[in-house]
């Protein structure tokens, strides 16, 4: 049985394998999935089956996937589903630009709700950090919303560890969100001891480094989406990874489970990575990924995938 977890300070409980729903409405993202419907079955195919956190933002279509989402929550009870969503961007003319000022946020959170067809939101985050505003202020922000109702928890994503310490002055912040993965381990000696310390919950992005990691590519497999200018997928570097990721395959067979669910199980052996929000692009896809919160790892196995990718 996977007991749920609680986001950081908060008294939020959620499934620790969440949804990524940047391929839902995503089109600016993923230009070639435009079947809404099936992107609206990915949400529903999560929700049917226990997983209860679903992650979106404004960025995202921009818009579109914070609209089908508001779609399809309304089939269900809301008290059962944990939204989290996310801003900063805002558009200048032809240009897209950050903004974490006060009013900003609160704006962004009210135009949130309306897409979402909400009167709250359990967690929202600022985004992106801008140049320009304090980011305790911009925290600040959020806190009066959460004490008016709107939103349940804070959250930001993309910060440095200067800025998340900053936005966490006053103890508000619940949840960072950052790319981490076994290709890209900065985050455990750059952020994971102070978010442990301060009882925040981590969620990492790119879990599966956009599917290099779930063991699913091999030489001759091309790419023409943002994998093309992603370092990892380039020549020998590209080679040097698939050799690793196929190194897992015996541990993989050992506990006869597929080496996606075994990547994914290593991250929640690290501290206060307590959630993953893979993503999913067709509704099968999710219920594979939500074997990863059943698989207990050994501590030798543990230390053996970390060597290798050390």
């Amino acid at each position: 049985m996977v007991n749920a977890i609680t986001l950081g300070k908060s008294d939020i409980s959620v499934y620790p394998i969440g949804l990524g729903t940047n391929a839902v409405g995503g089109h600016n993202i993923y230009p070639n999935m435009l079947d809404e419907e099936q992107g609206k079955d990915v949400v529903r195919k999560a929700l049917d089956n226990g997983i209860n956190m679903l992650d979106t933002a404004f960025i995202y279509g921009p818009e579109r996937s914070e609209e089908l989402i508001g779609e399809v929550i309304k089939e269900y009870k809301r008290e059962d589903i944990v939204l989290a969503t996310k801003g900063a961007h805002k558009f200048a003319g032809n240009d897209i630009v950050l903004d974490n000022s006060p009013a900003f946020l609160k704006k962004a959170v009210d135009d949130s709700l309306k897409r979402l067809q909400t009167d709250y939101i359990d967690l929202f985050y600022i985004h992106f950090p801008d140049k320009d505003t304090p980011k305790d202020e911009a925290v600040g922000a959020l806190k009066e919303l959460k004490d008016q109702g709107k939103i349940r928890s804070i959250g930001v994503s993309n910060f440095t560890i200067d800025q998340l310490k900053e936005a966490n002055k006053d103890g508000y912040v619940d949840v960072l969100q950052a790319e981490y993965n076994l290709l890209k381990r900065d985050a455990e000696t750059e952020f994971l001891p102070y978010t442990e310390k301060e009882n925040i919950t981590f969620i990492p992005y790119f879990p599966l480094e956009s599917g290099l990691l779930a063991g699913k590519y091999d030489v001759n497999s091309t790419f023409s989406d943002l994998r093309a200018d992603n370092p990892n997928f380039k020549g020998d570097k590209f080679k040097e990874n698939l050799a690793k990721v196929d190194k897992l395959r015996d541990i993989a067979d050992k506990y006869g489970e597929e080496i996606v669910h075994i990547v994914l199980a290593w991250y929640f052996t690290r501290p206060s990575v307590d959630v993953i929000i893979p993503g999913a692009k067709r509704p099968e896809q999710v219920l594979h990924n939500k074997r990863a919160a059943e698989i207990t790892l050994s501590d030798t196995d543990v230390q053996q995938i970390s060597d290798i990718f050390a």
